[in-house]
């Protein structure tokens, strides 16, 4: 389908990429809660030598940052969150046969919805996988912070492949 009163051609088929956010939400929520609801805060299950699941919640953006802000960032991240969401939603409506992009976009989109969802419902996002060695631990995340990664990724190596094949 396109749009041709606007002047400018969408691609509504894509919007078929939000089933794989609507999964990443999902799956993201589900284990946020699980986590929730069977640890205490800070208690860590050891998985393997290198990684635990531990409960902690975050304030604050990645690694904590502003977490300790007095309050106003949960609003500040809130409106970033959902900025995003419409810039990916309209980035999504104007590829054309971009595969990897659309795939990366809609996991980002995914996680960035799932952690939204705790900034508003919750005041603070649920972490809980704690990758550790030597001594040193890995920030906590989740299943968005690592679907908010992977989607980053495919991006960068789709900008590499892009450059290659001009």
């Amino acid at each position: 389908m396109r749009n041709h009163q606007s002047g400018r051609d969408l691609e509504y088929r894509n919007l078929h990429w939000l089933w794989l956010s609507l999964l990443v939400l999902a799956l993201d929520l589900w284990t946020k809660s699980l986590a929730d609801s069977q640890l205490s805060l800070y208690q860590r299950i050891e998985v393997l030598p290198f990684f635990n699941i531990t409960l902690a919640y975050n304030s604050g953006a990645a690694f904590s940052f502003l977490a300790d802000a007095g309050g106003w960032q949960r609003w500040f991240f809130t409106a970033i969150a959902l900025v995003a969401s419409v810039v990916i939603i309209g980035w999504l409506l104007k590829l054309k046969g971009e595969r990897l992009v659309a795939l990366g976009l809609a996991l980002i989109l995914g996680g960035a919805m799932g952690n939204l969802w705790d900034r508003v419902m919750l005041g603070h996002v649920v972490d809980f996988l704690d990758f550790h060695w030597a001594g040193y631990h890995f920030p906590a995340f989740n299943l968005a912070d690592s679907a908010i990664t992977v989607g980053a990724i495919l991006l960068i190596v789709d900008m590499f492949v892009s450059k290659k094949q001009a």
